[in-house]
């Protein structure tokens, strides 16, 4: 990911917000997505700007201990979050957070999205825990990561939204747009009475499957969907 330009990993930060916005994942200011440009050093959304509104010029650099490197916009609010998970896993390369409705709505009914359903999300990101409320903005927030981002690539905070992780931008933001679309799948499931999920056995075989592609993933995965 570093090894790009930086004016292309702006045009690629630019263009999720716009999808993001698009798919109604979220709305007014809300949301924020940033990118590992060096070892050490980050780009993110700028505070207080709706995300369709956000362009390349707007976009603030930082180190990765939150120094302002470049940008004549605040950083976005969330950046302690942003950082957090930087700092305790080196191989993500784009953090996503967003308010997508129906998966928001689990973290509001204090529900997670751990539970064994679909195959399609088990390959992309494993379970997904819910994070204990925490005020949005403070390091309790990040602070709230720290039990969970090891061994997980999705996250729902409760009564706030949800974050996805991954090793380049475009993963981060498919895992969302995932999240939210198992999310509705299984609303529809309770709604329809009955929820069938995958046995052990066809678990550990999604999982073998995945070893296959991405083994640098899949010892996360492994314990992610077994705990």
């Amino acid at each position: 990911m570093a090894s790009r330009g930086t004016f292309s990993l702006k045009r690629d930060i630019v263009a999720v917000c716009r999808r993001l916005y698009d798919r109604g994942l979220i709305a007014g200011p809300d949301g924020n997505v940033s990118v590992r440009v060096a070892p050490d050093r980050v780009l993110v959304t700028p505070a207080g700007l709706s995300k369709v509104d956000v362009q390349v010029e707007d976009l603030v650099e930082l180190s990765l201990d939150g120094r302002h490197v470049r940008g004549d916009r605040r950083a976005s609010s969330e950046i302690l979050m942003h950082l957090r998970i930087y700092q305790r896993r080196p191989d993500v390369q784009a953090v996503v957070h967003a308010h997508p409705p129906t998966a928001t709505g689990f973290s509001v009914a204090g529900e997670s999205l751990a539970a064994c359903v679909l195959p399609e999300v088990i390959g992309q990101m494993g379970s997904v825990p819910l994070l204990p409320y925490a005020t949005p903005g403070t390091s309790e927030l990040a602070d709230s990561f720290d039990p969970f981002v090891e061994h997980h690539d999705a996250f729902l905070l409760a009564n706030h939204g949800a974050t996805t992780i991954g090793p380049t931008l475009t993963i981060a933001h498919q895992r969302m747009e995932s999240l939210e679309h198992s999310a509705r799948i299984l609303l529809t499931a309770r709604l329809l009475g009955n929820v069938n999920t995958l046995t052990p056995a066809q678990v550990e075989t999604l999982i073998a499957a995945r070893q296959r592609a991405t083994p640098g993933t899949l010892s996360r995965m492994s314990r992610s969907v077994r705990a």
